[in-house]
């Protein structure tokens, strides 16, 4: 059973908190991105070659994404921290799967899932509980499964919100280099295949990155 740690209770109920109001603010999700619109194409190409094993959307928010890669052909669900995002998720996409969920600890046989998408998810996650997590995610995935992580980074390393869209919140940000990400997750066991670094864009304050990793091994 996965620990409920203090960190994990501040943020779930902060996201319960600002749900609706997160939802409406980002209603587009990756269609309103280009370049996040091409990663996700690419990583959902990737994941069809390699079998039918399905996608977890870990840190789903309300399902935007998720929907995006099931409209590309990929067998995928959504786990949130968040209930009243699960919820919203929920009903915005009745045809797709979500759940209640931590990547802290997932509710998943090993070796099932053909990829793991966590896009602006482990961000909330403390460096000393970063390297279990990288840990669950390579787990679950099949051997050749792909991991697709979207992280933000900048010259600060953490930064703490006790307010997000008029609502009193709890959140810890930690801010990570691609350097840095790719080291926990080789450390992981997992194999770092490409790494892309984003410009800040209109209002954002810091660069955004990705990493594509995958659990060693050839699919079945």
């Amino acid at each position: 059973m996965t620990a409920d740690h203090a960190f994990l209770r501040a943020t779930r109920a902060s996201y319960d908190a600002i749900a609706h109001d997160y939802a409406a603010a980002f209603p587009g999700g990756p269609a309103d991105r280009p370049l996040e619109r091409a990663l996700l194409a690419a990583f959902a190409e990737l994941v069809r070659a390699g079998g039918d094993a399905p996608v977890a959307d870990v840190g789903c928010g309300p399902g935007n994404v998720t929907a995006h890669l099931h409209d590309l052909g990929v067998p995928v669900f959504g786990v949130d921290l968040s209930p009243r995002m699960v919820a919203l998720a929920s009903r915005a996409h009745p045809g797709l799967r979500f759940h209640v969920g931590s990547m802290t600890g997932l509710d998943l046989p090993d070796a099932t899932l053909g990829g793991v998408l966590a896009l602006d998810s482990v961000i909330h996650i403390p460096d000393a509980h970063l390297p279990a997590v990288l840990a669950e995610f390579h787990r679950v995935l099949v051997p050749g499964g792909l991991l697709l992580l979207g992280f933000r980074t900048g010259d600060a390393e953490h930064l703490h919100l006790s307010e997000r869209f008029g609502h009193e919140t709890s959140l810890d940000y930690y801010f990570r280099t691609p350097q840095d990400m790719a080291a926990a997750v080789t450390d992981a066991g997992l194999e770092p295949r490409a790494r892309l670094l984003r410009e800040p864009e209109g209002e954002e304050k810091r660069a955004r990155a990705f990493l594509l990793a995958a659990r060693p091994g050839a699919r079945g």
